[in-house]
């Protein structure tokens, strides 16, 4: 069995969504409520795959807010990521992705240092970020919607915000590798890490967010926002494609420059119906078929028994291993929305 540790986008989502799952409890209740309120499993899951293979999971609700991110409330996001995890393998389910910030603040905090969790010591191996495959769907959604639009990857330019973390470098490395790309911008906060990337590809330039999202051509957003920018200020190219990688995906509200084609990133559609409510409460447009991909990449290690923390550490990500998962996803029923 899989599990999904997700979260909601704010309080007030938070609020309205615990009204609509039964715990009015909690739906009347500020963040210092939600700080205090423990992980719970609100949704059983059953998929097909193409195959005809049936799995069944279970989603963690982790009950983790962005609000909790501030200095001070960060604790409470530690502890709520921690003690969703010790649910998920409690509940006995043998593969679970961490969705949305979850494994960010897995990652950023070195929670790798706390595996015992009240009674329970985690085993990490149950665990995955679900990366590998975001980075591979985006990267699937680079190429063949640049073929609907027009856009020859051998003449374009593509900026990656967000390059040196763990799903824009996985990308970065299958554009460098899998695509006849002619530039990459590479853009991000740290510059030890962009030259880093930039000498492990051997090519790409960096530059700042302003000066390089006007050259590209294709803009794969997986950061992110910086404080006091406002993207919508920024000339795109037109035409040029906008891939959100994001979470929230709201790159689309922002921006309605005439050209600019915004695509949410690392959105799957499944060729079966999948039965589970979770989709239709973070709002996707087709909820019984849509889901992110890290949740996918879940699925997809049940399907294919290789129950594992395949997505695990920051900035592994392989070539090899995307085109494994993208494999399996394929086999599966798997496919990048566009």
């Amino acid at each position: 069995m899989f599990g999904l540790i997700g979260h909601l986008t704010s309080l007030e989502h938070a609020q309205e969504v615990a009204h609509e799952l039964g715990y009015p409890e909690y739906g009347d209740q500020g963040l210092d409520f939600w700080c205090a309120a423990p992980p719970q499993v609100v949704d059983h899951i059953k998929v097909t795959s193409a195959t005809g293979q049936q799995i069944e999971g279970k989603y963690v609700e982790s009950c983790f807010l962005p609000e909790m991110l501030s200095q001070r409330r960060i604790k409470a996001a530690i502890r709520k990521i921690l003690n969703a995890m010790a649910c998920a393998q409690k509940n006995d389910l043998h593969i679970t992705a961490l969705g949305g910030f979850s494994s960010i603040i897995f990652e950023n905090f070195n929670l790798k240092d706390n595996k015992q969790v009240r009674n329970v010591e985690l085993d990490f191996s149950r665990f995955t970020t679900g990366n590998t495959h975001t980075a591979y769907i985006i990267c699937q959604q680079v190429e063949q919607a640049a073929q609907q639009m027009g856009i020859d990857l051998t003449q374009a330019t593509v900026a990656v915000c967000g390059a040196t973390g763990d799903i824009g470098s996985g990308v970065c490395r299958w554009l460098d590798q899998k695509t006849d790309v002619q530039d990459l911008l590479l853009i991000a906060r740290n510059q030890d890490r962009l030259q880093a990337l930039q000498g492990e590809l051997g090519r790409g330039k960096i530059l700042g967010l302003e000066e390089a999202l006007p050259l590209a051509d294709i803009v794969v957003w997986v950061a992110s926002m910086p404080r006091g920018v406002n993207i919508s200020a920024i000339p795109l190219k037109q035409p040029s494609l906008l891939i959100d990688g994001g979470y929230p995906k709201n790159l689309d509200s922002q921006i309605s420059q005439e050209g600019v084609h915004v695509l949410k990133g690392g959105i799957v559609e499944h060729s079966l119906e999948i039965d589970w409510r979770i989709m239709e409460i973070v709002k996707m447009e087709a909820p019984n078929h849509q889901l992110f991909a890290c949740f996918a990449e879940a699925m997809l290690l049940e399907f294919e028994q290789l129950r594992t923390n395949f997505s695990w550490g920051r900035n592994l990500i392989t070539v090899d291993k995307m085109a494994q998962i993208g494999a399996a996803s394929v086999k599966h029923g798997f496919r990048p929305l566009l």
